[in-house]
């Protein structure tokens, strides 16, 4: 059977490849025509535009990986079926499992690749979106944020009321120490300047109060140099920050975090999980892809493909609301993660039951 595996396979990748390419075209298409008028009332750089249409596909392809997985399997295989390939298969002696087989090496193909593309590659071209539409879709801005909040240590936060990245500087610094609920320390001050020539933080106009078991201590000065675990990069973190990194950049970024106490640290961490989980759907999808359409039907593939459509979206629906549970701050964040490959791959071996032998 090593050459049907072989047309198994090259028909699978193949069609695979093409309705990737197909989709990406429709949505960029859709995506230029919407914003065409941005591009032309902004003045954007054709190369810039080119540049963006990439990288925007490349996240498109592994936003829409579980459709075209399960799509190209359905179609392949209901095409085998209604031509009765299936039933020779089966007919020869062939068991079930091991018509899988191909279609397991072609699944398990995309989705090493797909692994690789979401840990160094599909960062960089998120990152590039994102500073496209920043630089040429929004308006400038003269700073990052208003209001930021920043955990530096387990018992420390950090506020700042305006940061300007243009000078590394921040406006009405507050620094409070919390122990058990109660306010242990407070520092103030006018504004907080990152001082390059010693990589640290210099405080102007600062204002000390400690609370202590006796009594409550107060002091001031004009400024102080001072060695918080932040940098001006935190400050100007662009927006899903944890989208952009490489999978050695995330790893160090959950690391630093951890040191910290940080809260924001479980977004890195569901990011983490999600790289890792995401290869095995395109098993997954493509075993519950094979099952659906192995059987011969009278009114041909159509409906067959309409429902690889709907079970690709439902997967769609679930990962997202998965992923929303687990960044609420779930008990098991990592199971979340997993619950749409969990429910589906029971699904599979359930629908397994009911395949021709």
């Amino acid at each position: 059977m090593k050459i049907l595996d072989k047309l198994i396979i090259k028909d699978f990748l193949k069609t695979y490849f093409f309705v990737v390419l197909m989709l990406i075209l429709i949505v960029l298409v859709l995506d230029f025509t919407e914003k065409n008028d941005a591009f032309i009332r902004n003045k954007v750089p054709a190369k810039y535009i080119l540049i963006y249409l990439g990288n925007y596909g490349l996240y498109l392809n592994n936003l829409l990986t579980p459709i075209t997985v399960f799509i190209s399997v359905i179609f392949i295989t209901s095409k085998m079926a209604g031509r009765t390939e299936i039933i020779a298969i089966l007919s020869s002696g062939v068991s079930f499992v091991r018509l899988l087989v191909p279609y397991l090496i072609g699944a398990s193909m995309i989705g090493v690749v797909a692994f690789l593309l979401n840990g160094w590659v599909l960062p960089g071209a998120t990152a590039g979106v994102m500073e496209f539409k920043s630089r040429w879709m929004e308006e400038s801005k003269f700073y990052t944020e208003n209001n930021i909040h920043v955990k530096v240590a387990p018992d420390v936060y950090a506020y700042i009321s305006r940061y300007y990245s243009s000078g590394n500087t921040g406006y009405n610094f507050t620094l409070e120490q919390i122990r058990d609920g109660q306010l242990i320390a407070k520092l103030s001050a006018d504004r907080i300047v990152w001082d390059t020539a010693i990589n640290s933080w210099s405080i102007k106009n600062w204002r000390l109060r400690e609370l202590h078991d006796w009594g409550e201590e107060y002091t001031v000065g004009e400024s102080l140099d001072t060695l918080l675990s932040i940098t001006p990069n935190d400050f100007d973190l662009p927006v899903n920050h944890h989208e952009t990194l490489k999978l050695p950049d995330l790893n160090r970024q959950i690391k630093i975090l951890e040191e910290r106490g940080a809260d924001n640290v479980n977004y890195y961490r569901i990011e983490k999980y999600v790289r890792f989980m995401s290869p095995f759907a395109a098993v997954i999808l493509t075993f519950i892809g094979v099952i659906v359409s192995s059987r011969k039907t009278r009114g041909g593939s159509g409906f067959q493909i309409a429902l690889g459509f709907l079970l690709a979206f439902i997967y769609i629906l679930m990962f997202l609301l998965s992923r929303t549970f687990a960044e609420a701050g779930t008990a098991y964040p990592l199971l979340s993660v997993w619950i749409p490959n969990i429910v589906f791959a029971v699904t599979g071996l359930v629908l397994y039951k009911t395949v021709p032998r």
